[in-house]
């Protein structure tokens, strides 16, 4: 039998010596004769059904959030109590607010009707204290262990300092859990992987499909508030899989942490995870609201303008990595940029928006603008992030890739795609637009452009309209020369003369200007849906 590592084993006192060792205020409303019982741990969950985490000699915590609503009722809390009794919790601390004035009836009740050991924790004795004082107790016969835990947490902080934080701090999890990890983004997309060959376990597996994982993943992004959902899977090392959503300050939910085993983890094992949870978060969070690395790429792009092209290597060198850091990637990760023009969007308050497009594009580089917003991204930007933008009533002008050095020159063309992207409510890539003025005009805008330059010709009778725009044609195609528009129209030059002044009093233009001819030539390529309309 595989023996069992350090950091899952732990030495217990019984609950009255715990007791004792606690500050004065602790209130029994039932005791069920577990005092002498052996604990193993103290834990504060505010899960419907904690049970699956909690090892036998349980002191729980709960402030008493799985009794609101219909979960207060004496049946649902009577069912709650049967299941803490059946996984051999040796106590039940309840504390007082920020949910509850006082102990519900309903569970004093059950825990008499069960014989479970119920305490009343006062306000003024915090759980983490309790926490504290039980680890305190212990820690002469367990230094061993904290001391493998302490080195565990320094091992995921040092991960959290490396280049790639996040795929360092799953490897580190998965070396001392025996568990595999997934890191999901809040568009639900696999981050990083963690995976190890610690044997029959299913800690050496790599998890399950990920489209298995969809309807837990909607939970975990859909949700609020602290919690943990579970699954089973009928595949080596997944009979037990559980996921923590990673939050923002404000409840949002910026991604999740999902874990499979083939067994429940001990109270240490969970102490780690939920120390990669905690680093997790902060990552996520650091990256999506705040960050050094933006405020000191901004200060030498500001002081310094011209190190972005001619710097020495160190310099550059220093600003690729800065900028690296702001879009989450490595310093050789090409980028683009990207500008979203408001609709139909309801205007949500530039702190919001910012945060919003943060997340979504995975970057700290945005600039909220009168347009809407640009900003630098290390994504492709697919049909998927594309389709969910345009769902909250925007459209985008998405750039193709670039260095850092072309950024300014990127951020130009992608600039001047806004209008067409107006005319048309489309969003549109840079790549694949026709670099011509016409192409980038767009039908709409060509359409506008040929009606209000043309509109006096238009108007005309078919047989004297369409004879003007046929010799306007030539004429332009033919850069005005007289003799080679003749040619072209099989006709006197005298009469494209002619016709060409008639052009010139109906438009009331100078046709001799270089620019009259440059719009009313690019308005002639649009002018054959008009026609029709008039006709």
């Amino acid at each position: 039998m595989t023996p069992e590592p350090a950091t899952a084993r732990l030495s217990f006192v019984t609950l009255d010596q715990f007791l004792a060792k606690l500050p004065p205020g602790l209130v029994t409303l039932h005791d069920g004769g577990s005092g002498g019982e052996l604990l193993r741990w103290v834990e504060p969950s505010e899960l419907e059904d904690p049970t699956p985490y909690l090892p036998e000699g349980e002191f729980l915590l709960t402030a008493g959030l799985p009794f609101l609503g219909e979960g207060g009722s004496a049946r649902k809390v009577d069912e709650y109590v049967q299941r803490l009794v059946g996984a051999k919790v040796a106590a039940l601390g309840f504390g007082i607010r920020p949910y509850f004035d006082a102990v519900p009836d309903e569970l004093l009740a059950a825990c008499r009707k069960h014989n479970l050991t119920l305490f009343e924790v006062p306000e003024s004795l915090p759980f983490a204290a309790i926490g504290l004082e039980f680890s305190q107790l212990l820690e002469s016969d367990n230094a061993r262990v904290f001391r493998q835990l302490a080195e565990t947490n320094r091992q995921l902080m040092r991960a959290v300092l490396s280049p790639r934080p996040e795929h360092e701090l799953l490897a580190a999890l998965v070396q001392r859990v025996p568990v595999w990890a997934l890191l999901v983004g809040a568009d639900g997309r696999v981050r990083a992987r963690g995976s190890n060959a610690r044997g029959s376990n299913g800690a050496g597996s790599t998890g399950v499909e990920h489209s298995l994982l969809a309807p837990m993943l909607e939970r975990l992004l859909s949700g609020s508030g602290p919690r943990v959902e579970m699954e089973g899977f009928d595949q080596p090392g997944s009979a037990l899989v559980f996921g923590h959503p990673l939050r923002s300050t404000k409840d949002a939910n910026l991604g999740a942490l999902i874990l499979g085993s083939d067994a429940p983890l001990t109270p240490a094992q969970n102490n780690v995870v939920q120390s990669a949870v905690g680093l997790l978060e902060l990552l996520v969070r650091q990256r999506t609201s705040g960050s050094l690395a933006p405020s000191q790429l901004a200060t030498a792009a500001l002081l310094h303008p011209e190190s972005l092209v001619s710097g020495g290597t160190n310099q550059v060198n220093g600003l690729k990595d800065l900028l690296a850091q702001s879009l989450s990637s490595t310093r050789s990760a090409q980028m683009r940029v990207v500008q979203g023009i408001r609709l139909d969007a309801a205007d949500e308050g530039p702190v919001r928006e910012l945060l919003q497009w943060r997340r979504l594009f995975d970057t700290k580089l945005v600039e909220i603008t009168e347009y809407g917003f640009a900003a630098i991204t290390r994504l492709r930007v697919d049909e998927p992030l594309v389709a969910d933008v345009e769902k909250l009533g925007w459209r985008l002008v998405i750039g193709e890739p670039t260095e850092m050095t072309e950024l300014s020159a990127a951020y130009q063309r992608v600039s001047s795609l806004r209008s067409r992207v107006l005319s048309t409510g489309k969003s549109a890539r840079v790549e694949e637009v026709s670099w011509s003025v016409a192409g980038l005009l767009g039908r709409e805008a060509g359409t506008l452009l040929a009606e209000r330059l043309l509109a006096p010709i238009l108007s005309l009778e078919p047989e004297r309209r369409d004879p003007l725009l046929v010799v306007l044609r030539g004429w332009l195609s033919e850069n005005g020369s007289w003799d080679g528009s003749a040619k072209l129209l099989g006709l006197h030059r005298n009469s494209v003369r002619r016709q060409v002044g008639v052009v010139g009093e109906l438009l009331d233009m100078d046709l001799n200007a270089a620019q009259v001819r440059a719009e009313l030539w690019f308005a002639l390529q649009y002018v054959e849906e008009l026609v029709a309309e008039y006709t």
